[in-house]
């Protein structure tokens, strides 16, 4: 008989184990940000989280030995499944001790869970949420991850190529630009800015936060028009984005927040936001009453990073010099508001315009994520 055990997850207090299993697996991991567990606990939760108005998902506890040893949430996202036309399950929140028998264990749980319910492929990890922390990390483990970025053990990926997962697309980028500091690309950006601007044919605004509802729909058709070329791209739902987009709300600078329009529509988004990593490093998760002591003063510290989550240009304007615009003003005004750097992540490895965008302006390499994907 297997020492490996996995039981669904039902009660508080094995909820309660899922939610604080990653305290064991990055125990010393000077890189890992905790997730803010009241956070995790209503995403996690079908009463409260967003996930749950449009799929189904479940939580899976491994033990070995008797211990706790992983964790793993398998989903179904009906409404996605229905516009792309594609029976796809997801896996997510998977974390599990340096062991293939434990890791082998969840993966094949998901997967018969998966199969029982019809779905033709397993692909992951994403944690109920097509942005936030998804995919497993492959390079980068010199820093923590900024805003939206996750933070895995190497033998994640190993474990999962091991029980059959390919690579669902490219590879995930995130790229570091400098601003501390001159930069002669970026001399010559804001001088080939200049001309564009004078033409005066495309022009740039800032988020109206007070029309927020109208601002989330801009950036629906522009994710869902922009995003349309790549690999495996599934149309982004409304609520979905507006569950996404609703905390930066409250930390978003409107003035990094950069739209493009030209011909009476809106063509291009631009959003920097403070990379709260910083803040939330400090913080461990709010996981014990004295860890909300801390919280006055580390919202306090200024994050030195802004992290840009999203480049989208529409593709009848590309070479317009829409993103030569909203490069220069967003390094102008990051520059003007202190932050040293700036992250520019995620983008796909198969997307023809960004990587190639990040690198024309100086912009290195310096993280690697990638989803796997499985048939079932």
């Amino acid at each position: 008989m297997s020492a490996v055990e996995i039981q669904q997850v039902r009660s508080a207090g094995d909820r309660r184990r899922f939610l604080t299993f990653p305290w064991r697996i990055y125990a010393g991991d000077p890189l890992w940000v905790p997730a803010l567990l009241p956070d995790r606990a209503r995403i996690l939760d079908p009463r409260r989280g967003p996930f749950f108005r449009r799929g189904e998902a479940v939580l899976f506890l491994a033990r070995h030995d008797g211990r706790p040893a992983g964790t793993i949430c398998a989903a179904v996202d009906r409404a996605s499944n229905e516009l792309a036309g594609s029976p796809e399950a997801l896996f997510g929140f998977f974390e599990c001790i340096e062991s293939y028998e434990v890791a082998q264990a969840l993966l094949g749980r998901a997967a018969d869970w998966a199969h029982a319910r019809g779905l033709e492929s397993l692909t992951g990890p994403y944690n109920l949420d097509y942005e936030d922390g998804y995919g497993a990390l492959i390079e980068g483990r010199d820093r923590p991850p900024v805003l939206l970025c996750g933070h895995t053990p190497a033998y994640y990926a190993p474990f999962l190529e091991r029980f059959g997962f390919i690579a669902a697309r490219g590879d995930n980028l995130a790229f570091e630009f400098r601003l501390d500091g001159e930069s002669q690309v970026m001399e010559r950006v804001a001088r080939l800015a200049e001309r564009i601007r004078r033409k005066g044919w495309i022009t740039l605004r800032c988020a109206d936060f007070r029309h927020w509802e109208r601002e989330t729909d801009v950036v629906l058709e522009l994710m869902n028009r922009a995003l349309a070329h790549l690999p495996d791209f599934r149309p982004w739902q409304r609520d979905a984005l507006a569950a996404l987009l609703a905390p930066f709300r409250k930390i978003a600078d409107p003035k990094l927040i950069l739209f493009a329009e030209a011909e009476g529509k809106t063509i291009g988004w631009f959003p920097g936001v403070p990379n709260l990593n910083e803040t939330l490093a400090r913080l461990n998760g709010l996981r014990y009453p004295w860890d909300w002591l801390r919280l006055p003063a580390a919202l306090l510290r200024k994050p030195r990073c802004l992290t840009v989550k999203s480049v989208l240009i529409l593709p009848e304007y590309w070479g317009s010099g829409a993103s030569l615009l909203l490069f220069d003003e967003m390094y102008r005004q990051a520059r003007r508001r202190g932050y040293t750097w700036a992250d520019l992540s995620l983008t796909s490895a198969d997307n023809p315009y960004t990587p190639q965008l990040a690198e024309r302006f100086g912009a290195r390499l310096y993280k690697r994520y990638r989803v796997y994907r499985m048939k079932l």
